[in-house]
């Protein structure tokens, strides 16, 4: 009878996912992963199969917090509320191992390589533009924002604006909660 692994299999998910975000595809070998998860080769393949495998693991896991971070946001501020405090919420969550985008990262580092990750990566950012646009639309029948407004137009925007800001975040000669704010803003205008 095969033993039972002595992992929490979800906690190194998670736990692999930090690395990859902080140190991307390229930058993470299988070695680094062995040594940070705690595991033998062995064991390794045998709970994920391959690095790729992990990472598609990890990137799943990173969007599908997202999106449910968004929606508790949404449950709680209300789908207008929820859109202005994520700008701020995600440049200055100190928990995150970088403020870049895990799947914009992905997506930029392995598009042009034509690698499946990166396929998954623009699958899963759909997904996330899906849900701003469905709180936009949200807000629009609540009457917050006007009605000659895309709501699929405006959640491509605000998907935009949030990557730059992210991105921005990154940088020490730009005073990101400026730009977060601002971005917030203009959604009062609409």
């Amino acid at each position: 009878m095969p033993r039972k692994p002595s992992y929490d299999r979800d906690a190194l998910i998670a736990q692999a996912r930090d690395i990859f975000w902080r140190q991307g595809w390229a930058g993470t070998s299988l070695k680094d992963l062995e040594r940070e998860l705690k595991l033998k080769p062995g064991s390794f393949y045998a709970a994920f199969g391959s690095k790729d495998a992990l990472y598609a693991l990890a990137l799943q896991r990173y969007a599908q917090d997202g999106v449910s971070n968004m929606m508790a946001l949404a449950q709680e501020l209300g789908p207008l509320g929820a859109l202005k405090a994520q700008p701020r919420r995600v440049i200055e969550a100190s928990e995150l191992p970088t403020k870049a985008c895990m799947l914009s990262k992905t997506y930029a580092e392995l598009q042009a390589k034509d690698h499946d990750l990166a396929d998954q990566a623009r699958t899963h950012m759909i997904v996330m533009k899906t849900c701003f646009a469905d709180l936009f639309r949200q807000a629009q029948n609540a009457g917050e924002i006007g009605a000659d407004h895309d709501p699929d137009r405006l959640a491509a925007r605000y998907q935009s604006d949030l990557l730059g800001l992210r991105l921005s975040a990154e940088r020490d000669d730009i005073n990101a909660v400026e730009i977060a704010e601002d971005i917030a803003t203009d959604l009062d205008r609409l």
